[in-house]
């Protein structure tokens, strides 16, 4: 007799069904229409993007070995996202667009990180560990965005950034 256990578990850090998250796309670029949020005139900023990646998961075992399936997808929260409209530009949009930008390099890292990975039956931990730490380097690169290029102030930075964002999206093409 075969015995077949079959475990479903989905980490999902932003609701798959939510009809107001934008996915990436790289033939659709952001507008200010997509921000949606109320603006926060008490900031040193004059626009906010939310981004992150979405992951699910599940797994079964059978006979010793564990079958994963994934979903990963990065995207864009229209009604976290703000700007103010006096005081914003196409380079500023450029700017909020390398922020999605970045959580869909982070997005392919994480499908790359768990192609062909094989796992024991921690795979809970296991799968969530490679998560948590794709995560802690996209956080991590979004703030180091923002400060070297001072929220986009900086345009020798931020060409450097663009440049760079674009060379890692292409590196890492295969994994979209």
């Amino acid at each position: 007799m075969k015995l077949l256990f079959i475990f479903i578990f989905s980490l999902v850090l932003f609701p798959q069904n939510n009809p107001e998250k934008m996915l990436w796309n790289e033939n659709q670029k952001l507008t200010w229409k997509d921000f949606r949020g109320k603006p926060v005139p008490s900031a040193s900023f004059v626009a906010s993007t939310n981004t992150g990646i979405s992951f699910q998961y599940s797994y079964s075992i059978k006979n010793g070995a564990v079958h994963v399936e994934y979903s990963v997808e990065s995207f864009f929260n229209p009604e976290g996202s703000w700007y103010i409209p006096e005081r914003v530009n196409a380079h500023i949009l450029r700017h909020e667009q390398a922020h999605f930008d970045i959580s869909e390099l982070h997005a392919r890292m994480l499908r790359k990180n768990l192609h062909g990975k094989k796992f024991t039956k921690r795979i809970k931990s296991e799968i969530e560990g490679i998560y948590k730490q794709v995560e802690q380097k996209r956080r991590a690169m979004q703030t180091r965005f923002d400060a070297e290029t001072d929220h986009s102030r900086n345009e020798e930075k931020e060409a450097f950034w663009q440049h760079y964002i674009a060379k890692q999206l292409a590196d890492y093409e295969s994994w979209k």
